[in-house]
């Protein structure tokens, strides 16, 4: 039997401002320019979560798509959306929340509720043009 994916789809709306602490403030603007303003910026993301796995022979699901919704609305979306994630999160106090390092912590939230012969994939939109991939396979 072949491995299948599922993935379920996802919107959050966070503000935040890419920022490097040891850095000053002329070398903060020249390598993050609009993104670095002090005065934060939102963006309208958009998740895709995959479960790669074995259908169980039961049920026919890699996993349940409302138990996967459910994981998504309470450890990300009620954690993330709406928020200022410089201010408002404990997981970006000291992270730089860029779409690379937002895609790895949800990947790492996510990865800690799934049954451990689950691979997770998250695809997270910033804007239409720009998307990161984690883990990048």
């Amino acid at each position: 039997m072949n491995k299948i994916a599922i993935t379920r789809c996802e919107h959050f709306n966070a503000a935040h401002r890419l920022h490097n602490t040891n850095w000053s403030d002329e070398k903060n603007f020249k390598i993050f320019g609009k993104c670095n303003n002090p005065n934060y910026h939102g963006h309208n993301y958009d998740l895709e979560v995959k479960v790669i796995g074995f259908c169980d022979p039961n049920t026919g699901y890699v996993i349940d798509t409302k138990v996967l919704s459910g994981l998504i609305k309470d450890k990300v979306l009620d954690r993330f959306d709406h928020k200022n994630l410089n201010l408002d999160t404990k997981e970006f106090e000291s992270l730089n929340p860029t779409a690379e390092n937002i895609a790895m912590v949800i990947y790492d939230i996510l990865k800690a509720e799934l049954d451990e012969g689950l691979e997770l994939r998250i695809k997270l939109y910033e804007t239409p043009r720009n998307f990161v991939e984690y883990p990048y396979a």
